[in-house]
């Protein structure tokens, strides 16, 4: 009759060590293993995020408070029904949408834009995209070069029908910086930095960049009829 090995009972929480375990849980404790990599250091929301915000809102309050105290608000006169202002512009943060009416016709620019941009916040979690936030190129650059190249013609060419070039003109610059490396070597320098940048913070970067260019173009550049007129005249 063959004879059993002796067993040893040890007590060690690194299961790569004891690959034979028995592993005993209070109630309510949910098991957790750490594999190559030191353990992460927790802190509760309350009180270590919650006071971060309640200072950095009494900061924004304050600083605010202060600069409404300095400067006066730029409010112009009281409105008069005979005489509307040309051109009449929105607040400075919905300027980026005026712009955009000002391409596209109202329904595409105040229906079926803001909906395609619902819809692709609510799908786009579901799939696997990038999880593991890796470089643009650093799994198939050929395949990735194509989709990228096929998705910014169709944007390209949408707009540019509309003759939106405050669209057109980023968008075809940021193309130009995502595609770099897959043309050059993407070691080191600046050309490594823009490889590793994954496609969630190239699609991030494009979104606030359009903003940022629209809302700068309808503030400074928009005259009587929202015709282009520099800062200057």
């Amino acid at each position: 009759m063959e004879k059993q090995p002796e067993l040893k009972v040890e007590e060690n929480a690194d299961p790569q060590k004891v690959p034979r375990r028995i592993a005993v849980f209070p109630r309510k404790t949910p098991a957790r293993f750490e594999h190559e990599k030191p353990p992460e250091k927790l802190v509760m929301t309350f009180p270590h995020l919650v006071i971060r915000e309640v200072i950095c809102f009494q900061i924004v309050v304050i600083v605010v408070a202060l600069l409404a105290l300095a400067f006066d608000a730029p409010l112009e006169d009281l409105a008069n029904p005979k005489h509307t202002p040309n051109p009449a512009k929105a607040p400075w943060y919905f300027l980026g949408l005026q712009e955009i009416l000002h391409s596209f016709p109202p329904l595409v620019a105040g229906v079926l834009l803001p909906v395609l941009v619902v819809i692709a916040l609510v799908v786009i979690p579901y799939f696997e995209i990038n999880i593991k936030r890796e470089g643009l190129w650093f799994k198939n650059p050929h395949r990735t070069f194509f989709i990228l190249t096929a998705s910014v013609a169709a944007i390209v060419a949408v707009t540019a029908a509309y003759h939106a070039f405050s669209i057109v003109i980023p968008t075809l610059l940021l193309y130009g910086l995502a595609v770099l490396p897959y043309f050059m070597k993407r070691d080191t320098g600046m050309i490594g930095w823009l490889a590793r940048r994954s496609l969630a913070e190239w699609i991030m970067t494009w979104f606030v960049v359009l903003a940022t260019v629209l809302t700068v173009i309808g503030t400074f550049f928009r005259g009587p009829g929202w015709s282009w007129v520099w800062p200057w005249q």
